[in-house]
């Protein structure tokens, strides 16, 4: 996945519609960069404005205890995304274009308002909203739960994958590093898209078994095998070499009795013709007699 572009408006310290475009100069040329500013200048609003837009939570609310605190017509917990909303503000929302790992363009927004938009009434459902850019679809609106599984498919992460890797909430960066091992490795897999090499040896470890099955069995059939005694080798490769011996003899008579053949033919072809030919003069003394 790869960011493009942060919006947010009336969140936290932050009041009023903000962008933050990094296809944008002097974002887009920038390898890298660092947020930085006096306390209360609202770094860490951005970061929870990325968050709450992908999977409308922030990590650093949720590692706080729970309690309730008051609010218009009731109260909500300490912990609720919604406790973000500016004070003083009747709107807000947290909005983030980016790549998904299909490579196309998607925007996520989470959005909570007062009713009628008026900062003295009541709080209203938060929602979130999921948007193919590419083709200008909108791919889900309202329902919570279909909005988790299209944008975790989309983005290749889920909520804690994503805390615990792109975006690590402040004093968080050991938890990636506390992750036991089968969650490292599967995130590191995602992140790299190196999925592909733990299948190829899965494949090559079970080739390799196969092979050593195979081995196993032709040394277990080789084990039963008797060695001859050396004097029955010597015996049998005497045998051996007398046979090719008599092999190569053989060889030469037929030779010589092909070439027989060959002369036998010629002659009786002689022969025939030689009686033909004493045939013809006969004959010929005869007419010359008469």
């Amino acid at each position: 996945m790869k960011i493009l572009a942060i919006r947010l408006k009336n969140l936290a310290s932050l009041a009023g519609p903000f962008e933050l475009d990094f296809t944008a100069e002097p974002l887009a040329s920038a390898g890298l960069f660092a947020i930085t500013g006096p306390t209360g200048a609202g770094k860490s609003t951005l970061l929870d404005a990325l968050c709450l837009a992908l999977f409308g939570a922030i990590p650093r609310l949720n590692n706080i205890g729970q309690s309730r605190v008051p609010e218009i017509d009731g109260d909500i917990s300490t912990n609720d995304p919604r406790n973000l909303l500016r004070r003083g503000t009747g709107s807000g929302y947290a909005e983030v274009d980016f790549v998904g790992i299909d490579k196309r363009r998607y925007r996520a927004r989470w959005e909570a308002n007062r009713a009628r938009d008026n900062a003295t009434k009541k709080l209203q459902a938060s929602r979130q909203t999921l948007i193919d850019l590419d083709s200008e679809q909108i791919l889900s609106t309202q329902n919570k739960t279909e909005y988790k599984t299209l944008l975790e498919a989309r983005l290749g992460l889920n909520f804690e994958q994503f805390t615990r890797a792109v975006m690590l909430a402040q004093s968080e960066f050991s938890a990636f590093l506390k992750a036991d091992d089968k969650d490292r490795s599967e995130l590191l897999e995602k992140l790299t898209d190196t999925a592909i090499y733990s299948q190829l040896g899965r494949r090559a470890y079970s080739k390799s078994k196969e092979a050593e099955e195979a081995l196993k069995t032709l040394q277990a059939q080789a084990g039963t095998l008797t060695p001859m005694e050396p004097a029955q080798r010597a015996e049998l490769e005497q045998r051996f070499n007398d046979a090719q011996q008599q092999l190569k003899l053989q060889q030469a008579q037929l030779r010589q009795l092909e070439l027989k053949q060959q002369w036998f033919k010629e002659l009786n072809r002689l022969r025939d013709s030689h009686q033909a030919a004493n045939e013809q003069l006969a004959s010929a003394q005869q007419t010359w007699d008469a």
